[in-house]
């Protein structure tokens, strides 16, 4: 039976709801036993809500295997004295990694089955994987709840047996490169009460196989600032340890001698609040890119013999020296990224006007002086060109990524040389759909203040002239750009005769850092103007049909959704919201919850009044009210420490009670999961086709079967 809606099962939310608590706060009492009884009541009516959806939901899921190559090897990247690489088996939710010493492939070795890391665990994460400078010791961090906390494993390669030396720390890690034939150090991050990493650590390492012998942590610093997160890296060149400290619009970098990681760390630029920045290094000068002249950032060059010479045992240096100007202010592109090598340097540069990221390569001379300015050349416009994991300080050879929505990703060797492209390469897609079947086609949408809004849209170019039933996604938060990418799961929808449409809302990045500026705090209202004008006009345009369209958000992507589903529910005809941050006021008004402090110069801080009106005039939770809602798929993670269960599970009860139409609202928990989902591919795999099969009834698009 064609496109007729599944009748919606009994709902546990009348039998649940407490008159004394009619906004269900009761319901962030994780230990509470009726929680999980109302989630496991709610999983089982959207289990039974699906039922009749099981055959297309397990033919999307066949179709999706189908169309991927399985038995996948990644790239071999060769480092000083091995190539690793990884492999996944056609059957593995896990890859192994590998690796054979540089000129010799028939010396391969599996050095880490991630597969046999995760077994026996409902989620298996790995969080970082770092080797040691010589490259015969592997750590790794791994989290297996979900929860984002992680331990800490150690083993010498190929065959040592796994150590773990520590529990519940951060995900990143980085070692020195202090490393002896007995001796190294590794550091690490550490979380305070709300799970802020406030901490940068150094593991003293005894490397006497088979047993290693981790010394006590020692503190390399710390962050008393509940607003900034402090993580670590290491320069390309492998001279200096980088501690960056940073807000959502504040940045501060220490610098600690990457042979010498007892050192006192060194604070390149004191922090000013507003001013964010970040450090490249090559042997004499560091390159600082920042904001503090400018919103769309400038690239200064700073002489490596400005940072004093003996740093003191005791407490911080701070030196603000001011750096030569590299690359100026521009109004028209903001300077996103700078990566060093011993030749020059690799920008990412963001157009306003196309959304379009552009590389440039500045080879330099030994006197620093500019010899070779050019941007590299682009397949197509729009498209996604990045520069991939390049670790050698020295090579003249580029690893470039680039897809769009109609090209899968394809990886090139660029020589620097001879300007050679070489496709080392390209992500197989089977099935009767090929990447030269679709179109994709840029709308340009008007807000009510008049700015033009980029709507991206991909189809099968077959039924490109016609009004389509479209998949609407955005997210529009905290900068984040979404530039275009390609998706196999996708084609399940196109091919079914779906348009996939993308809002490049204001909050995001696609038109360089202005574009995120006028998206947030008390612009924020600007990013659901822009969502539902980008619906006006796939339909003024005429590739949307206008009752079919549904649309999709995923954690700040499921406020931007959601808020324009409460302004404007006529607008779709249903919605997906995925991890959804749903109760924007309660939980910026509750510091003790993770990510909160981090998050007031996002959205505010709502101990001012003004600050709390201006969030309460938009949070989904505050501004529900009875209304004929469209059907709602809403899906939420038990261990997420992100956007909590709770909020999507109120936005269920709470919907479904004010409800006046007969569209079903649907709540499914993930009782094993956290923010990012399933951690195994294939259950990833079979939860987005369950999504795709909501998708596709709510289009009109599904076939229904009774399961009785």
């Amino acid at each position: 039976m064609k496109a007729q809606p599944c009748a919606t099962p009994h709902s546990p939310v009348a039998p649940h709801a407490r008159t004394d608590d009619p906004k269900w706060h009761w319901l962030e009492q994780r230990d509470a036993p009726e929680v999980t009884a109302f989630l496991e009541a709610a999983n089982a009516q959207s289990d039974a809500w699906f039922s009749p959806l099981d055959a297309l939901t397990q033919a999307l899921f066949d179709g999706q295997l189908a169309r991927r190559e399985l038995a996948v090897t990644s790239l071999k990247t060769p480092l000083d004295y091995f190539t690793f690489w990884n492999e996944t088996a056609a059957d593995a939710d896990h890859p192994s990694w590998w690796r054979h010493p540089n000129g010799a492939p028939e010396n391969s070795q599996c050095v880490l089955d991630v597969g046999a890391r995760a077994a026996g665990h409902e989620f298996y994460d790995m969080g970082d994987m770092a080797l040691s400078p010589d490259e015969d010791w592997l750590a790794w961090t791994e989290d297996t709840q979900g929860d984002e906390r992680f331990s800490l494993w150690l083993k010498q390669l190929p065959a040592g047996e796994p150590q773990r030396l520590l529990e519940d720390i951060g995900a990143t890690l980085c070692w020195a490169e202090d490393q002896t034939a007995t001796s190294a150090t590794l550091l690490f991050t550490r979380f305070d009460a709300t799970q802020r990493p406030d901490s940068v650590w150094r593991l003293p390492l005894r490397l006497a196989a088979p047993q290693v012998t981790a010394e006590t942590p020692v503190l390399l610093l710390q962050e008393p600032d509940s607003e900034f997160w402090l993580g670590v890296g290491k320069s390309r060149s492998r001279r200096w340890l980088m501690v960056e400290s940073a807000s959502k619009d504040t940045s501060e970098v220490h610098l600690v001698p990457a042979q010498a990681p007892h050192a006192t760390p060194i604070c390149l630029q004191p922090r000013k609040a507003g001013v964010e920045y970040n450090v490249e290094h090559r042997p004499g000068a560091f390159y600082v890119l920042h904001n503090r002249n400018g919103a769309n950032f400038q690239l200064d060059c700073l002489e490596e013999t400005t940072l004093p010479p003996n740093p003191p045992e005791e407490g911080g240096v701070e030196v603000a020296v001011a750096g030569i100007p590299f690359i100026a202010h521009r109004e028209d592109v903001t300077l996103e990224g700078v990566e060093a090598f011993s030749w020059g340097l690799v920008l990412a540069e963001r157009d306003h006007r196309s959304a379009q990221v552009y590389l440039r390569r500045i080879e330099l001379d030994d006197k620093g002086q500019t010899v070779v300015d050019e941007q590299l050349d682009l397949p197509e416009i729009p498209c996604s060109q990045d520069l991939e994991d390049t670790p050698h300080f020295d090579t003249r050879i580029l690893r470039l990524r680039e897809e769009s929505f109609t090209q899968s990703p394809r990886w090139i060797a660029l020589d620097l040389d001879t300007q050679q492209r070489t496709e080392l390469k390209r992500l197989p897609v089977h099935g009767n759909l090929q990447p030269e079947q679709l179109v994709s086609k840029r709308l340009w949408a008007t807000a009510a203040d008049g700015e033009r809004i980029p709507v991206s849209v991909v189809m099968r170019a077959d039924l490109a002239d016609h009004p389509l039933p479209t998949l609407l996604y955005g997210y529009g938060a905290y900068g984040e750009p979404l530039d275009p990418w390609f998706s196999i799961a996708r084609l399940e929808l196109l091919e079914r005769g779906v348009a996939f449409a993308v809002a490049h809302v204001r909050g995001g990045g696609e038109c360089g850092e202005p574009w995120y500026l006028t998206g947030k705090m008390a612009h924020k209202d600007n990013s659901f103007g822009d969502f539902l004008a980008a619906r006006e006009v796939l339909v003024k345009e005429g590739v949307s049909k206008a009752k079919k369209v549904v649309a999709y958000g995923a954690s700040a992507g499921g406020l931007l959704v959601a808020t324009c589903v409460n302004r404007a529910p006529q607008a779709f005809c249903a919605a997906v919201l995925d991890v959804p941050f749903v109760d924007v006021l309660r939980t910026m008004q509750n510091p003790d919850l993770p990510l909160t402090t981090a998050e007031y110069s996002e959205w505010g801080n709502p101990e001012a009044p003004d600050v709390a009106e201006r969030i309460r005039a938009y949070s989904p939770l505050d501004n529900l009210t009875e209304q004929a809602y469209p059907a709602m798929l809403i899906e939420g993670s038990w261990y997420d420490t992100r956007v909590g269960y709770w909020e999507p599970a109120k936005l269920y009860a709470r919907m479904t009670q004010l409800n006046t139409s007969d569209a079903p609202i649907l709540l499914r928990t993930d009782m094993s999961a956290g923010h990012g989902g399933a951690s195994g591919r294939f259950k990833a795999w079979r939860d987005a086709a369950r999504q795709d099969a909501f998708i596709l009834w709510a289009l009109g698009l599904a076939d229904v079967t009774s399961n009785a």
